[in-house]
């Protein structure tokens, strides 16, 4: 009798175990389950969108690319919404179609197309001088916005390059949806870039023509020669004393019709071909131009809704439009869903929350600095009352994401992950705080991405006897790797080949296979999160064993009187690897205490991941988008009769961080000092 009742027991013994094992993967299920049905619904929703744009009547705005087709979709189902405000300006979506098409006359006239018949009301459609092919209106070229008297730049051939060099703002929008409307590729280009840098990028994309705004003038005149020297077209983009062979492009587009440019202008062959060029900002080299495809466009349409952001949100975003966080993922997100959107030309820290208060903003768009910017600042009545429910963005550190929560909130914060060029992202749906995404196999069934070992000492992903690759554990950083498949693919860079070398992995798993590397090592926890770890040429070795730089870094921003870190490696002489040395600000009105420091990376870091060498700065040298920049200083080095900043050195023997002076230096080099 007793072993009958405990027959069932033991019947049930193995599913017990079973869920024990798989309970951190299962308590997250419901949530997985919500967002897979959410992601499979906007997937659904786009695929509709694009076959009913490839259905319709191509003399109509309907049968262009994505962007001209949403335009004139919300221009029609939701004319009065407000979709950009912009400082003191507001424009409803009917607005936006409007100028957009202005814009996008101006351009056809400088493919050397004849005025069409739209008008001022946008309910007019493409002239018959619109259709007349390429190249048939070589005169036209040379009059209104195509090009000023004595500009000797041939007309822009269809699907001609044409680069933007403009701060944000809405003229930036408009100029951007007229080129995708008039069938032309648009390359942004970084506002900061001058002289060679900013050559190369026009080279590199092809450039045909170049807008920019007047105030940057000044600082480009020396560059003005080697631009004509390219042949381009040179549009100031407003009023003011411009150079010859310039003319004012928001004048000429003032001239132009409002109505509707017929959709087959822009409408692409394949939603694989390139609409798009955006430089990636990197840390090190020449930027490279990264193709963005119409598909890509269409995707960045479902970002916002992925994130749970409804068409009566407010979105506040104050990053660049030249990047694809500002562009994509906010004004095309945006679009995607239909809601309001406030433009920032630049991020204030002291002005943000008096603007969330003025316009009632619900979600803001973030990169972790931004956050940080945040919870530094003194505290500020209108902090409190606001109406931002979430935090939507990437790189937002856990120590930053908890203060920001707590000073904040209530608010949810959803970080993601993804590259300008790659064809991979994840969002942390779930909100588990240090989390970048999940890697549940309801959300790998989707959006498919795998992590493989990597060997940080020969940059070469770790392969087994028959040739691939192999997966990682929990708990082991590992390479994040996604399949090229005509769903997802890399399209790579503007330029040669050998601009996309490394980029792509053949035979990971099985013969034949291609996938794209992030260059990003992840870590997968035994529930499914996804962690970010290190970029590749970030970690560095040292003692034998691998050093992650935002670990360390974690580590150091727990100190109450440090404001920023930057961790890199910097090679020693007479030294195996890469040493660590910290870049270190102070948060104010603190100063540096080298005996806390010591103690806590003592009992926080194991031995080999303590840096070796501090530098203190007034602020941290960083890219145009916040990212730091490791190799320039890395590069620098820790030579203190070339660098002004204070420097300091791990003495192993004293047991204390020690001002570097030039003795210290030379007695380190004659390796007299034990690091």
């Amino acid at each position: 009798m007793a072993a009958l009742l405990l027959l069932p027991l033991l019947l049930l013994l193995p599913l017990l175990l079973l869920k024990l094992h798989l309970w951190p993967q299962l308590r997250w299920l419901p949530a997985d389950l919500a967002f897979a049905v959410r992601a499979l619904r906007c997937k659904r929703a786009l695929r509709a969108r694009a076959l009913a744009a490839a259905a319709a009547d191509p003399e109509g705005p309907e049968g262009g690319c994505s962007l001209a087709w949403r335009l004139a979709e919300l221009a029609r189902q939701r004319s009065a919404h407000t979709f950009l405000i912009h400082g003191s300006r507001r424009f409803s979506y009917l607005e936006a179609e409007r100028k957009s098409n202005r814009a996008a006359r101006a351009f056809l006239r400088a493919r050397g197309w004849g005025r069409g018949s739209g008008g001022d009301s946008g309910a007019g459609s493409a002239g018959e001088g619109d259709r007349a092919a390429p190249g048939a209106g070589d005169a036209a070229a040379g009059s209104g916005a195509a090009l000023a008297e004595g500009d000797s730049a041939a007309p822009l051939a269809p699907g001609a390059t044409v680069a933007l060099l403009l701060p944000a703002g809405p003229e930036f929008l408009w100029l951007w949806f007229g080129l995708a409307k008039a069938g032309l590729r648009t390359a942004f280009v970084p506002t900061a870039l001058r002289r060679g840098p900013l050559l190369h990028c026009l080279r590199s994309c092809g450039a045909r023509a170049l807008v920019l705004a007047p105030e940057f003038l000044e600082s480009l005149k020396p560059d003005l020669p080697a631009l004509r020297t390219m042949g381009l077209h040179l549009w100031a983009a407003g009023p003011g004393t411009h150079p010859a062979g310039m003319s004012d492009l928001l004048a000429e587009m003032s001239t132009e019709g409002d109505g509707p440019v017929p959709g087959y202008l822009s409408s692409p062959q394949s939603m694989t071909d390139t609409c798009l060029y955006i430089f990636t900002s990197g840390t090190t080299g020449l930027p490279k131009a990264a193709r963005i495809s119409h598909l890509k466009i269409l995707q960045c349409q479902g970002f916002y809704q992925l994130c749970g952001v409804h068409q009566e949100d407010v979105i506040y975003l104050a990053l660049p439009l030249y990047h694809m966080s500002g562009s994509l993922l906010g004004i095309v997100g945006c679009l995607g869903i239909g809601a309001t959107v406030v433009l920032k030309s630049r991020f204030s820290a002291g002005q943000f929350w008096e603007d969330c208060q003025q316009h009632r903003v619900t979600v803001f768009q973030y990169i972790g600095e931004l956050c940080r910017y945040l919870v530094n600042q003194p505290p500020n009545k209108a902090e409190h009352g606001h109406k931002v429910r979430l935090a939507v963005g990437s790189g937002l550190r856990p120590d930053t994401w908890e203060r920001f929560v707590r000073r904040f909130g209530p608010l949810q914060v959803l970080e993601t992950y993804g590259l300008t060029e790659g064809n991979v992202a994840t969002i942390n749906y779930t909100g588990q705080r240090g989390a970048v995404g999940r890697a549940s196999w309801l959300y790998k069934h989707i959006f498919p991405f795998s992590l493989i070992r990597y060997d940080i000492t020969t940059g070469e992903p770790i392969r087994d006897a028959q040739g691939h690759c192999v997966a990682t554990s929990p708990g082991e950083p590992g390479l994040l790797v996604a399949p090229v498949s005509q769903q997802s693919p890399f399209l790579g860079y503007a330029g040669g080949p050998e601009l996309a070398q490394g980029k792509l992995l053949k035979d990971v798993f099985r013969p034949g296979d291609v996938f794209f590397n992030t260059g990003d090592l992840l870590v997968c926890d035994d529930q499914g999160f996804l962690r970010f770890h290190d970029r590749t040429g970030d970690t560095f070795r040292w003692k034998g064993e691998n050093v992650a730089t935002t670990e360390v870094a974690e580590v150091l921003e727990a100190l109450d009187f440090l404001q920023e870190v930057n961790v890199y490696g910097v090679t020693v002489p007479g030294h195996e690897g890469r040493a660590g040395m910290a870049a270190l600000t102070l948060r104010p009105p603190h100063s540096l205490d080298l005996t806390q420091l010591y103690t806590h990376v003592s009992e926080n870091l194991p031995p080999y991941a303590r840096p070796r060498f501090l530098r203190l700065q007034e602020s941290l040298a960083t890219t145009e988008t916040f990212k730091q920049q490791k190799v320039r200083m890395a590069n620098e080095g820790f030579d203190p009769s070339t660098l002004s900043d204070p420097l300091y050195v791990l003495d192993q023997a004293v047991g204390a961080y020690l001002p570097l002076t030039p003795v210290r230096y030379s007695t380190l080099l004659a390796g007299d000092l034990r690091i």
